[in-house]
């Protein structure tokens, strides 16, 4: 059974909007303040690790407007890797190994995680990352925690009368002061 892991950029209030350059955003670009060497390695290795890309259309469309254009060992993996991609609007997917799920988000996510073989990694993707907490699909959560707060954008957890408790399982601390925090769902 596959493990699905959520892996995100944040700051320190919770944003997760337009972590890499996206023009509309007042505060767009803000992990290249802080980007550095070691969290380079961190997700050229965590993507090297993983086996599926699991993503929404924003960031499908955001994400196959740049890396097929790209060389190098992280461009080549996300390249090649399978990728599918939650969306009720794009019939024709136009990055290698893409392939669309319409339909029960729910129940397709479910048959890819009971597949063999490794890991899915979701990244960005603030609607399908919603949708996969309601339905308690994911497994773990790799939040790159960057030392910035933003005061307004759109927040990686939802508005919800629910607590869901997580469990903190490794911490890694780079030299830029960003963290990687990672954590799993609670035992309930």
């Amino acid at each position: 059974m596959r493990k699905l892991i959520v892996t995100e950029f944040v700051t320190l209030d919770g944003v997760m909007e337009a972590p890499g350059g996206e023009p509309t955003h007042p505060h767009t670009g803000w992990v290249f303040d802080f980007m550095g060497d070691e969290q380079q390695e961190f997700k050229l290795q965590e993507v090297l690790e993983a086996d599926v890309h699991l993503i929404g259309r924003v960031t499908y469309e955001s994400f196959a407007g740049a890396w097929p254009e790209r060389t190098g060992q992280f461009a080549d993996k996300m390249n090649s890797m399978p990728k599918y991609v939650v969306t009720t609007t794009l019939d024709e997917l136009e990055w290698d190994n893409s392939t669309p799920i319409k339909g029960d988000v729910a129940e397709e996510v479910t048959k890819l995680k009971q597949q063999d073989g490794g890991p899915i990694l979701v990244a960005g993707s603030r609607t399908l990352v919603h949708t996969l907490m309601e339905h308690d699909l994911v497994d773990e959560y790799r939040l790159m925690v960057f030392p910035v707060v933003l005061g307004s954008g759109k927040r990686l957890f939802p508005e919800s009368p629910d607590k869901t408790t997580l469990e903190l399982v490794d911490t890694k601390t780079f030299d830029t002061g960003v963290q990687v925090n990672t954590y799993r769902p609670a035992q309930r």
